[in-house]
């Protein structure tokens, strides 16, 4: 495989990363009582030293009582957390590496499966998770404001802390993603709408208070998706023209990286062409994107939680599409989680050492 094209460094603000691979977030609860602990930092130093341009981490929670739904998902907020944080960026640094957090709230989530639920309930535009599922509250006027206020401190406590970028957490049926769909945000105030567009309002007003907190100069990226954890197939942007009015408010808010999380990278997002969602960002909006979904493996991502193996396959396509010009940078998840040295594996065409991916993987830090 020729993969040059991976290899070429990519600036953008205070991101100037030495390669276009970047690590996806991932969810590994090994945080107890939200404390990111030193294997924590050793899990990511290992990627930074194994030469991965830029790393995001997992999801990390912001300051609302009940923004998550796991005990041992990382805070991004008091003191011993950030303390946690604190080491994990150094060490990164150290090895020569580029990170953001990807802050997150969970919205309207199930009961975690050991019975620990927050001490408020879940919150989100409405009290539905889902068509029929239910578990939680609508958020107040004063709620929505508390969590903008929210994202925007933990925003700016990364960039105190000395990351490099930050990421908001826009997809996979989390917060944000509940106020994009009409399922779940049947609002009749001015953060729902019938549209789209309309119920881009709060990520928008998110997006703002980010930036205001963190400067002009500083990269912003946000993950969206098109799909829904249970339809594959389910798309909130329906075609071309739905996509523009829904990127393009998030465009002018101050977003300078899109971040398209799809199931398979090489699935076309409309017919007629065969772009997929981080080409479609990036013809409509103008802006960097990153492509993911099942780069370096034949299986995908939620497959593993079925116990599904993957094993190593073909970058070609990959980077015929990048050197096409229809994203930027490209996001690695199992691969990754699995071989702390994929990244120098690729670089040097070791493909014999590639190895695949089991869902045992998940359950410890390599």
């Amino acid at each position: 495989m020729n993969t040059d094209s991976l290899f070429r460094p990519f600036n953008l603000k205070t991101l100037n990363t030495r390669n276009r691979i970047v690590m996806a977030p991932m969810t590994r609860s090994f945080s107890p009582d939200g404390v990111p602990t030193a294997d924590v930092a050793d899990y990511y130093a290992k990627r930074a030293a194994g030469e991965v341009g830029l790393i995001l981490s997992e999801g990390t929670v912001i300051n609302r009582p009940s923004s998550s739904a796991d005990p041992n998902i990382p805070h991004f907020y008091g003191e011993k957390a950030l303390a946690g944080w604190q080491k994990v960026i150094n060490d990164v640094h150290t090895k020569g590496g580029q990170m953001g957090p990807q802050i997150w709230h969970q919205g309207i989530s199930a009961n975690h499966a050991s019975g620990w639920v927050p001490n408020t309930p879940f919150e989100g535009p409405s009290s539905f998770n889902s068509p029929g599922f239910e578990n939680g509250v609508a958020m107040t006027d004063a709620a929505i404001a508390d969590t903008i206020a929210a994202f925007g401190q933990a925003a700016a406590d990364a960039k105190a802390l000395g990351f490099d970028t930050v990421e908001i957490h826009g997809a996979h049926q989390y917060l944000i993603d509940q106020f994009f769909w009409d399922a779940t945000n049947n609002r009749r105030d001015m953060w729902g709408g019938k549209t789209l567009a309309e119920r881009t309002r709060f990520a928008v007003e998110v997006i703002k208070e980010v930036r205001k907190r963190v400067g002009e100069d500083f990269a912003l990226i946000i993950r969206l998706s098109q799909f829904k954890p249970a339809a594959y197939d389910f798309k909130l942007a329906k075609n071309e023209n739905e996509m523009e009015q829904w990127l393009a408010p998030m465009t002018d808010a101050g977003i300078d990286i899109f971040h398209c999380s799809q199931r398979r990278f090489w699935e076309p997002e409309f017919e007629g062409s065969d772009l997929n969602f981080a080409g479609w960002a990036k013809k409509i909006t103008g802006k960097a994107t990153i492509s993911v979904g099942s780069v370096g493996l034949d299986g995908d991502f939620f497959g593993a939680f079925a116990g599904q193996s993957s094993q190593p396959s073909s970058l070609d396509e990959l980077v015929r599409r990048m050197d096409r010009g229809d994203f930027d940078l490209v996001a690695v998840g199992r691969p990754l989680l699995s071989d702390p040295q994929w990244v120098e594996k690729i670089k040097a065409n070791r493909t014999d050492e590639l190895k695949g991916f089991t869902k045992e993987a998940l359950a410890e830090l390599v």
